[in-house]
């Protein structure tokens, strides 16, 4: 072999080996064990990334599919997580909608709502609104189907005022 090859060889080994010094430093593993998953993680952290900035960024349909199963389920906080999971990069305004609506359903009580609830519909709901100005909801199952509407009845929830102590409130519908 020429003397060349195996300086290339070299180089390329000592590389190799600095980016994963570099990466046990940053991932900070615990365990063998732990270096694999949070090598996968990186690893599709990258893709997500690339996937952005070349403009071929999509949400995972099946994760998305698994929330809406779980928010028609009244199962909040598994819905928000699948959500979370389809869409890493919050770019995609449907499921930002659907996680600010699941936000005001696991909030809403027919006494008193859940203000800090209320508060994160109204911070995911601000992405909605920077990444689709126009978005309207097609799912026939829910009532409140533009950002508009839901925002309304986030602040009106949000405020105190005298219909608040009105004892037929307990008889209202969730939307």
């Amino acid at each position: 072999m020429k003397e060349r090859y195996i300086q290339i060889l070299g180089i390329a080994l000592t590389l190799v080996y600095g980016v994963f010094v570099i990466f046990l430093y940053a991932a900070e593993p615990r365990s063998f064990e732990e270096i694999s998953a949070k090598a996968v993680e990186t690893v599709q952290n990258a893709a997500t990334k690339g996937q952005v900035i070349t403009g071929t960024y999509e949400i995972d349909q099946a994760r998305f599919a698994d929330g809406l199963n779980a928010f028609r389920q009244d199962n909040f906080i598994a819905a928000r997580d699948a959500f979370a999971k389809a869409d890493p990069e919050r770019r995609d305004a449907r499921t930002q909608f659907y996680i600010s609506y699941s936000y005001y359903r696991q909030g809403w009580g027919r006494v008193a709502n859940d203000d800090a609830l209320f508060r994160q519909a109204l911070e995911s709901l601000e992405r909605v609104n920077f990444l689709d100005k126009d978005f309207r909801s097609v799912d026939a199952d829910l009532q409140l189907r533009t950002p508009a509407e839901l925002r309304n009845d986030l602040e009106e929830g949000l405020r105190v005022t005298a219909d608040d102590f009105n004892p037929l409130k307990v008889f209202r519908e969730r939307k």
